[in-house]
């Protein structure tokens, strides 16, 4: 089995993105019922916080794929005495294929659980970055709109790993640009920006972000919105929403920034209705954030298909 890591999106071929998305909505549209790819394997689920969508779809996936599940919750590794990460890592891949994993550490976590050349490492959420939850978005987008190429994506809200994830994504894909509206002091870091803007000038997109919410861009072809606390973990400054408020996504954003034609709104979920977005947006008919949340599904399926060297 050739062994490939799903750690970051950063250093991600954009063939291999291609792909990904490609037998995403392949399975999506056939759900590959009939096939057991990784029959006779095993993938671990290993999640320190709460997950609805991420650990579900994982679950599921693996188990249509024929593989053999194992869960670990946060109490339930060695790693809780003293054992360290390489050492857990290197124990795990004597048992386990793939190691599907959610931590709010940080990104050295994953790499350290990686060091070894026989288990493959799925970033399935880390505190600087949400790979995973990307592929669930550019599958969302080419379904709902058709294509990815000379897309203009808007992001409003907290720079938080979600963005990140999607600013590494679109900048991965040809022709496509992202505009993140940022409060001021919780956009995406700048040299993940900077990093970013790099990558998508290789690819002919750009990466911009912008803390004033006067010049949104108009004639967007995707809104996207994030809760703002990620993982419901509260902010330093106790006056926090006050800056958040006003980035609100409403029916009248929605309005001001649409295309005449075709526009879409996208949430990763879960929502805080009336906080982020308001329940007009979220539930009327530019919202895809339901089915976005179906492609979590076909996203890990087809994630964990590539890891395995299936395709």
């Amino acid at each position: 089995m050739a062994i490939r890591h799903f750690l970051t999106l950063s250093g991600f071929e954009p063939e291999n993105l291609s792909r990904i998305i490609a037998k995403s909505l392949t399975i999506s549209r056939t759900s590959e019922n009939g096939t057991r790819p990784l029959a006779h394997r095993s993938v671990g689920i290993y999640f320190k916080t709460s997950s609805t969508r991420t650990r579900t779809a994982f679950s599921v996936g693996a188990s249509r794929l024929g593989a053999q599940t194992v869960h670990y919750g946060p109490n339930d590794l060695q790693l809780i005495t003293g054992e360290s990460i390489q050492d857990t890592g290197r124990v795990l891949s004597n048992f386990l294929d793939i190691l599907v994993v959610r931590t709010n550490g940080s990104q050295a976590e994953m790499e350290a659980l990686a060091a070894q050349n026989h288990m493959a490492i799925v970033n399935a959420m880390s505190e600087h970055e949400h790979p995973t939850q990307a592929i669930t978005d550019l599958v969302t987008i080419c379904e709902a709109l058709g294509r990815l190429s000379d897309l203009h994506v808007l992001y409003i809200g907290e720079g938080n790993n979600s963005a990140v994830a999607l600013a590494f994504a679109i900048a991965r894909c040809s022709g496509m640009q992202l505009t993140l509206v940022t409060p001021e002091g919780y956009g995406v870091p700048d040299h993940v920006l900077k990093n970013a803007s790099s990558l998508a000038t290789q690819m002919g997109s750009s990466i911009t972000q912008l803390h004033d919410l006067s010049k949104l861009p108009k004639g967007v072809d995707v809104v996207y919105t994030t809760r703002w606390q990620t993982m419901g973990v509260p902010k330093a400054d106790p006056h926090w929403r006050a800056k958040f408020e006003p980035y609100r996504v409403t029916p009248e954003l929605m309005a001001d920034v649409s295309k005449p034609s075709k526009t879409i709104f996208m949430h990763d979920l879960p929502a805080i209705r009336g906080s982020e977005v308001a329940n007009e947006v979220l539930d009327g008919p530019q919202s895809v954030a339901f089915r976005q949340a179906h492609h979590k599904l076909s996203g890990a399926m087809a994630i964990l298909s590539w890891c395995a060297g299936i395709y």
